[in-house]
C-alpha cells in the first residue's frame, strides 16, 4: 500500500489543478479515499484512525500559529492604507532620477511589503495594484514590469520574518526533531531563530542582485521618471512606516523580537493608525476582519487537511517508501539534497508554498536530515527552492498569478527573457549555497557547529534509524 501514498500525491496536484476547489477540500476528500482503501486493504487499523483528534489538537497548540492571523491582519492593514503607496513615491523621490528608480522602488517595496503579505499570491496582487500603473506611465515596458512584479513578489519566500519561514521553520523543527531521536544524535534541535539567521545572508545577497538587475533593467524605459512630489503627510507617514518595517522585521531576524510579538506590534500599530486618521471606518473595519477571519480560516482549514493527509500516507507505509528512496540515493550528501529539491520544485508547479510546506516537507525532509544532520542549510536551500520554482516557466506560481492580474497582452516569450537575468541570478545563488553550506551559518556559535556530526552513516544504519522514526504508536 506504501506505493498507494504516491498516487494519492499525484491525485491531490490533479485535483488541485483540474477541479479549482480549495486545496483543504482535496485533501481531505483524498485522505477519506486513501484512509477507506487503506482500511479494506488491511494496511490501517481503524482504531488508528482515532488518535487524528489528538495529533490535530498537539499541533494547534502550538504558539507559532498565533502568529497566522496577526501577519494576515498586517497585510490586509497594508493593503487598506496607503502604506504602499507612499513608500513607493517616497522612494522615487529619494533616488537619483534615472529611468531606473521606479523599477529599483518596485522591487525595494516587494522586499518590505513581501514579509507582510503572507503569500506570493496576496504580494503579486498588492504589487500589482500599487507598482504596475505608476510603471506603465514611466514608460517601463509590459514585459520589463510583470517581471519586476513576479520577482518582487517572492521575495517574502526569503526575507524574515514571512509567514512561509515561520511555517517551513516549525516544519523543520519537527522534521529535525524526528530525525534527531531516530539517530540519537546530539546536535541541537534548529528552531524559528535558527532558519532567520540562516536565512539572512542568502536573502540578502539576492536582494543585492535584485537591485543591481532592476537597475540595469530599467535602461529600457522610454523616458525620465518624473520627480515625486510628496505632501508634508505622507512623507512623515513613508519615513515612520520605513523605520517600523526595519525595527520589525531586523528584531525578528535578530532575535530582538519573538515572531508573535513583533506581528502583534505590527498589526496593532497599523490599526491604530488607521483608526486615528479615519481611513479605517466602520464598514471598512468590518471588511477588512471579515477578511482576516476567511483567510486565517482557509490556512487553519489547510494545516489541518494536510496534517490528516500526511498522517493516511504514514500509515499506508509511504514515509517509510520515501526514506528508502532517499536512502537509495547514490552519491554524497549534495547529491540527495539536489533529488529532494528537484522533488520539491516539480510540486511547486501545482502547490502553493504553505501546501509544499504542509503535505511535501513531513514526508521528504525527515528522512533527509537522518542522511544529513545540517538542518539550517536544508532550509535555506527549501526556501530557494520554493523561491525559484514560483518564477520557473511556463507554469510558475508567480507567473501565473502575475499574468492573471494584470490581464496585458504580453508575449510569453518577452516576458521570459525579461525574467531571465533574476532566474540566473536565483540559480546562481541556489548552486553556490549548495556548494557552500557555510553561507548558512554565518554568525553562528561555534558550539552550535561542533555538534553537528560530520561522518555520514551506513546505509544499514540509515534503514534502521529511518524504520524507528516512522514507527507510529500503537493505539490504545
Amino acid at each position: 500500500m506504501a506505493w498507494t501514498g504516491l498516487a494519492l500525491l499525484v491525485l491531490v496536484g490533479v485535483g488541485i489543478v483540474s477541479t479549482g476547489l480549495p486545496a483543504a477540500v482535496i485533501l481531505i476528500a483524498v485522505a477519506i479515499c486513501g484512509a477507506i482503501l487503506g482500511v479494506v486493504a488491511g494496511a490501517i487499523d481503524v482504531a488508528t484512525l482515532g488518535a487524528l483528534p489528538s495529533r490535530l489538537i498537539n499541533l494547534l497548540e502550538n504558539d507559532l500559529m498565533q502568529a497566522l492571523p496577526l501577519y494576515v491582519t498586517m497585510g490586509l492593514l497594508l493593503d487598506r492604507l496607503p502604506v504602499a503607496d507612499a513608500l513607493y513615491r517616497a522612494s522615487n523621490a529619494v533616488l537619483p532620477r534615472k529611468p531606473s528608480a521606479p523599477l529599483v522602488s518596485g522591487m525595494m517595496l516587494g522586499a518590505l511589503l513581501g514579509p507582510m503579505n503572507g503569500s506570493v499570491g496576496a504580494s503579486v496582487l498588492g504589487l500589482s495594484r500599487v507598482v504596475s500603473p505608476r510603471l506603465a506611465a514611466e514608460g517601463i515596458p509590459a514585459p520589463n514590469r510583470h517581471a519586476i512584479i513576479a520577482v518582487a513578489s517572492t521575495l517574502g519566500v526569503l526575507v524574515p520574518p514571512s509567514l512561509v519561514l515561520i511555517l517551513l521553520s516549525d516544519a523543520m523543527l519537527s522534521a529535525h526533531t524526528m530525525a534527531v531521536t531516530a539517530t540519537g544524535r546530539s546536535d541541537r534541535v534548529v528552531n524559528t531563530q535558527d532558519i532567520f539567521h540562516a536565512a539572512l545572508v542568502p536573502g540578502g545577497i539576492f536582494l543585492a542582485l535584485c537591485l543591481a538587475l532592476s537597475w540595469i533593467a530599467g535602461r529600457t524605459a522610454t523616458k525620465l521618471p518624473d520627480r515625486e512630489r510628496l505632501a508634508a503627510g505622507e512623507g512623515l507617514l513613508a519615513a515612520v512606516a520605513l523605520i517600523s518595517l526595519i525595527v520589525l522585521l531586523g528584531g525578528v531576524a535578530f532575535g530582538y523580537f519573538y515572531a508573535v510579538e513583533a506581528a502583534a506590534m505590527g498589526a496593532f500599530a497599523l490599526l491604530t493608525a488607521g483608526l486615528a486618521t479615519g481611513r479605517l471606518g466602520g464598514a471598512v473595519l468590518n471588511k477588512l476582519l471579515n477578511d482576516a477571519i476567511a483567510l486565517t480560516g482557509a490556512l487553519f482549514s489547510l494545516l489541518v487537511a494536510a496534517t490528516t493527509f500526511t498522517m493516511i500516507l504514514r500509515l499506508l507505509g509511504t514515509a517509510e517508501l520515501v526514506g528508502k528512496m532517499v536512502t537509495s540515493i547514490p552519491g554524497g550528501e549534495i547529491v540527495a539534497v539536489a533529488v529532494v529539491l528537484s522533488v520539491i520544485a516539480i510540486s511547486a508547479f501545482v502547490l502553493d508554498a504553505f501546501e509544499i510546506i504542509f503535505v511535501i516537507v513531513p514526508i521528504v525532509i525527515p528522512p533527509l536530515l537522518i542522511r544529513i544532520a545540517d538542518a539550517r542549510w536544508v532550509s535555506v536551500l527549501v526556501l530557494l527552492t520554493l523561491q525559484s520554482s514560483f518564477l520557473l516557466p511556463p507554469f510558475g506560481y508567480a507567473l501565473m498569478m502575475v499574468r492573471g492580474v494584470l490581464k496585458e497582452p504580453v508575449a510569453f516569450r518577452s516576458f521570459v527573457r525579461a525574467l531571465a537575468p533574476f532566474l540566473a541570478a536565483q540559480w546562481l545563488l541556489l548552486l553556490v549555497v549548495l556548494l557552500f553550506p557555510q553561507l548558512t551559518h554565518l554568525g553562528q556559535s561555534s558550539d552550535d557547529r561542533s555538534r553537528i556530526p560530520s561522518v555520514p552513516m551506513s546505509d544499514e544504519e540509515y534503514n534502521k534509524r529511518l524504520n524507528d522514526m516512522i514507527r507510529l504508536p500503537e493505539p490504545e
